[in-house]
Formats: C-alpha cells, sequence, structure tokens
C-alpha cells in the first residue's frame, strides 16, 4: 500500500500505549533501529535508500545504524540445526557479527527491491540465519522495482511472522516510473527521496510508536 494514503495523524502516539495496558514512559532512552540494506549487485540502489531512511530516523529522535549486508559475507545457509532450536552459537565470523547487530537493534527497516516477485537471495539468507534476536521487534518496509516492490514485501511480512516479529502497515513502496525514471536520470535521488517525505514520515511514526511498545513489553 502507498503510504501516502495514510495519515500520520491518525496513528497512537507512544504515551497513549498499547491496547490500552502498555504505557510508554516519556524519558525512554531513543531506541536503536538497524535499516538493512538488502542488495549487494553492483550498481545498487539499496545503500543510498537505507542511508536516506537512517537519516530520516535520526531527525525522529531515534538512533540509527545502516547494516549493509556486503561487510557479512554469510554463506548460504548450511547448518543442521535450525537457529530456533540452536543450543551452542554458530562460529561463523560474520554470522556471529550479524548475530550480534541484531541483538543490539530495538527494530529495523529493511530495504529491498522486487526479484521476480520476491526479495533478495541475500536478505532472506541473512533473516534465515537468526532466530532469537529477531523475535518481539518491530520491522518496516523500504521497496522498489516492480509494482513498486510490494511483492517482495509482502513475502518479508510472512517471513517476519514466522521470526515472531511485527511488521507494521505503513511502508515506503517506491513506484517504478519514480525508480525507473531516476535510473534513467530524469530525476536525482535526492529529489525521489524529497517527493516521498510524506509516507515516510508516516512510516517512521508507526515504527516508532511500536518501537517504544515492543522495548518496554521485553522489559
Amino acid at each position: 500500500m502507498d503510504c501516502s494514503l495514510c495519515n500520520p495523524s491518525s496513528i497512537p502516539k507512544p504515551t497513549e500505549g498499547v491496547s490500552g495496558t502498555i504505557k510508554v514512559p516519556m524519558n525512554t532512552t531513543p531506541p536503536t533501529i538497524a535499516v538493512i540494506a538488502g542488495s549487494t549487485r553492483e550498481g545498487r540502489f539499496s545503500d543510498q535508500a537505507a542511508a536516506w531512511v537512517a537519516a530520516e530516523l535520526v531527525k525522529h529522535g531515534a538512533t540509527a545504524e545502516v547494516i549493509d549486508l556486503r561487510d557479512y559475507d554469510m554463506p548460504f545457509f548450511n547448518e543442521s540445526v535450525s537457529p530456533a532450536m540452536l543450543t551452542t552459537p554458530y562460529t561463523h565470523e560474520a554470522v556471529v557479527r550479524f548475530t550480534a547487530k541484531i541483538k543490539s537493534a530495538d527494530a529495523f527497516v529493511m530495504v529491498a527491491p522486487e526479484y521476480n516477485h520476491s526479495t533478495t537471495a541475500v536478505l532472506k539468507n541473512a533473516l534465515d540465519w537468526v532466530y532469537r534476536e529477531w523475535n518481539q521487534k518491530p520491522v518496516a518496509f523500504v521497496s522498489y522495482g516492480s509494482v513498486s516492490g510490494s511483492r517482495a514485501v509482502e513475502h518479508l511480512r510472512l517471513i517476519a511472522v514466522e521470526l515472531q516479529m511485527a511488521p507494521i502497515r505503513n511502508a515506503v513502496h517506491i513506484s517504478g516510473d519514480k525508480y525507473f525514471g531516476m535510473r534513467g536520470g530524469s530525476m536525482t535521488a535526492a529529489e525521489l527521496f524529497a517527493s516521498l517525505q510524506k509516507p515516510v514520515d508516516g512510516m517512521i511514526e508507526q515504527l516508532l510508536w511500536w518501537t517504544h511498545a515492543l522495548k518496554a513489553a521485553r522489559g
């Protein structure tokens, strides 16, 4: 869904609580939100979009860090034991570092193009290597490509639920005319991002509400 159709003013604020039971304190430490650049291919766009989202998160009072999957050379998941059933940590160096990054974050934004009606293999593989560190944390999505990347996001939402995450409703879907137009030189990346201010604000406000609420619930 194009979140430009959503009204950010209708989103409950953290101080209003969740389901009438959880009250989020006003003096909460700024949450740490990891923005995952979900493509590693040559000439990618995900790193630019991830940097933009991270800067917008900071404007909203969060601590943001970009996780670039190029920095984590993880093999295709090939372990005999699922991370959901793990009793001893995996030992692959990149997996250990990546898992620690996921554990330290309170919430996530996944930036992903659409490949063949789905998400990227490198992002799916990264998701598969971790389990408990994803649990009970919210996630938002920024997508682009065919049909604004919406089919990639639909697959990611299903994966997130299985990982016991909380995928939020609001997302940023960059339409094909804007994305491919930018690629073709009709606008700059900065101009593209400026045109998406309303949907990114709506996504971040909703993500922060869930981040504060679930962080309080996790204790």
